[in-house]
């Protein structure tokens, strides 16, 4: 596997566990995205990227800096997984769309993105994170579907370990 870092934005301290077991099974670094420069994303073939959903499906706090930054780099050459946190009961109809930010702001900025995740399993409404039926990458509800998670995550990282 090439350099891959896992990168972060969490309020409450669940996208940051779940970026942790994560990075502990692809054996790479984990950062928080306030601790994230361009250095960062050009010394990282992979960029692991993971934000909770706020409100109406918006980015985690931490991300508008980072999303700013992502879109002035140019990721050509380089590989983008994102993983996602929401509620898919009190927030069913806006589950995980904060993960479509940062697809938007990968895909501009050249990145080749992997590991979209089948819709199939899950209990939503609506979602802008959803493109084409499928998740743009790993949508968790650690909260109303935490006995899914592990098993979601061993899924993806199986699919996503071939292009890393």
């Amino acid at each position: 596997m090439k350099k891959t870092i896992v990168v972060f934005g969490s309020s409450t301290g669940t996208c940051e566990n779940i970026a942790g077991t994560i990075g502990t099974k692809l054996g790479a670094e984990v950062i928080n995205v306030t601790d994230m420069d361009a250095d960062t994303i050009a010394n990282n073939d992979n960029l692991i990227l993971g934000t909770s959903t706020w409100g109406a499906g918006e980015l985690q706090d931490d991300w508008y800096d980072g999303v700013n930054l992502l879109k002035g780099q140019d990721l050509s050459g380089k590989t983008v997984a994102l993983f996602g946190c929401g509620d898919c009961e009190s927030y069913g109809d806006t589950f995980c769309g904060a993960m479509a930010e940062l697809y938007h702001a990968a895909v501009a900025a050249g990145a080749h993105v992997v590991g979209q995740v089948s819709t199939d399993g899950y209990t939503f409404d609506d979602s802008e994170a959803v493109i084409d039926g499928q998740f743009v990458g790993l949508a968790l509800d650690d909260v109303n579907e935490d006995d899914k998670t592990e098993s979601r995550i061993d899924a993806w990282i199986a699919q996503i370990t071939p292009e890393l």
